[in-house]
């Protein structure tokens, strides 16, 4: 993975908004030789486990491109991009019954008979960024699909535009993919970061604290808020670091850095009963090497590459 960038954030894929703006260019890029289909089933993808790597199990297209099902709204081919200059898409399969194969979706050509579908969150770390952002676009654009089949204003139905990008309902107004802020931070103090474990969380997972950003409210209000509601403990210098696209289903997590507010006392912890079940400081040390029963964020996740960043700042054995 990146050093510079958490995972889902690269900048590998061309997302093309040329082509997707014209139907009869998505057309064009559907028939090119080199176009590919990546598949979704819920929250797995289909991948091969070669000797070398894992990958995605992309597929030749094959088919009509087919942009929406006019009666349900379903979307039908979803226009990711491009990866290295050959167009991407993607398809929503119903996921099989027990011990059966999935029907095949209109524009999916014969799988590889050795492919097997994994989940995202399990798999993506073994993934390289290019297939983890192809994933991340179309887990976004899928989720999105399945909830914006009818209009806000009268709930009537809508039909997928610009190769998923959009939906136009009967009044001709144009609705795009939805994303949720969420700002997550590092509260470091004297070499100590502060950890929290969530109430719902297996007892001994730690991560960073964060939560959605509020109606009205900036990024950095944001931050000084959540903290300070479930821990109890105000802050001072607070600095963006970076973002990270998280769509599961749809979130857009914010990352910052902060320091304790001149006067406060670390010690003073005070975790919300309903979120937070426990807070604690950590030192790098702590965090290299953590003790049993200590368990880290995934290593798909931001939290988990502000920690390893801020490990790396400090000397070994501090």
């Amino acid at each position: 993975m990146s050093p510079d960038r958490p995972p889902f954030a690269s900048t590998t894929l061309d997302r093309d908004a040329a082509t997707r703006a014209k139907p009869e260019r998505l057309r064009a890029a559907w028939a090119e030789t080199g176009a590919r289909l990546l598949r979704l089933r819920g929250a797995e993808v289909p991948v091969a486990e070669g000797p070398e790597r894992t990958r995605l199990a992309l597929l030749p297209v094959a088919g009509e491109f087919v942009a929406a099902e006019p009666e349900t709204g379903a979307a039908g081919h979803l226009f990711l991009g491009r990866i290295d200059g050959e167009p991407v898409f993607a398809r929503v399969e119903e996921p099989a019954a027990r011990g059966t194969e999935a029907p095949a979706a209109p524009g999916r050509g014969a799988g590889d008979e050795n492919e097997r579908w994994r989940p995202i969150l399990e798999v993506g770390a073994e993934l390289d960024e290019p297939e983890r952002e192809l994933v991340a676009v179309a887990s976004a654009l899928a989720r999105w699909h399945e909830q914006a089949r009818y209009s806000p204003r009268d709930g009537e139905l809508t039909l997928p535009e610009q190769g998923g990008w959009a939906r136009r309902d009967v009044h001709g107004a144009e609705l795009f993919p939805r994303t949720d802020p969420a700002v997550i931070v590092l509260v470091e103090h004297e070499e100590r970061v502060l950890l929290g474990s969530n109430a719902l969380w297996e007892t001994g997972r730690f991560s960073l604290l964060a939560g959605f950003v509020e109606a009205g409210e900036s990024l950095e209000q944001a931050v000084v808020r959540e903290v300070f509601e479930e821990s109890g403990v105000r802050l001072g210098e607070v600095e963006y670091v970076t973002s990270q696209p998280w769509p599961f289903p749809r979130s857009l997590m914010l990352g910052f850095r902060a320091r304790l507010a001149p006067g406060t006392d670390p010690e003073a912890l005070r975790p919300d009963p309903e979120e937070i079940s426990e807070l604690r400081w950590f030192t790098r040390e702590e965090l290299r090497a953590p003790g049993p029963g200590i368990l880290l964020p995934g290593r798909l996740s931001i939290a988990r590459w502000m920690i390893e960043r801020w490990i790396a700042e400090g000397p070994r054995g501090e």
